[in-house]
């Protein structure tokens, strides 16, 4: 139940920092969250596997510079929003056994 938790938080802080910066380097994004960028690499994968995201490549022609683009789907924008939802139960529900073990 812990890994299932740990995985949705993972995907929820990577959606997060997507849809407020679509166009951060993979090395930024892994450090924002304190991931490796392994990891976060096989979570991207893992993410646009689902269609919760859409990774586009694009090149200026003049000076040859690369980036990416990530872009959220419908599906992981709706998949955001859900996760979102299950963390602030799950939140909920530990203040509401923290505060009941303080009254006893």
């Amino acid at each position: 139940m812990k890994k299932i938790q740990k995985n949705s938080q993972d995907e929820l802080n990577i959606l997060s920092k997507i849809k407020v910066n679509p166009q951060s380097s993979q090395r930024k994004l892994a450090n924002d969250l304190g991931l490796s960028l392994g990891k976060l690499n096989y979570c991207l994968k893992a993410l646009q596997q689902k269609g919760l995201i859409k990774i586009e490549n694009f090149s200026k022609q003049k000076n040859k510079v690369k980036y990416i683009q990530y872009i959220l789907t419908p599906k992981g924008i709706s998949e955001r929003t859900r996760l979102t939802i299950n963390f602030m139960k799950r939140k909920m529900q530990e203040y509401d056994e923290l505060r009941k073990n303080l009254n006893n």
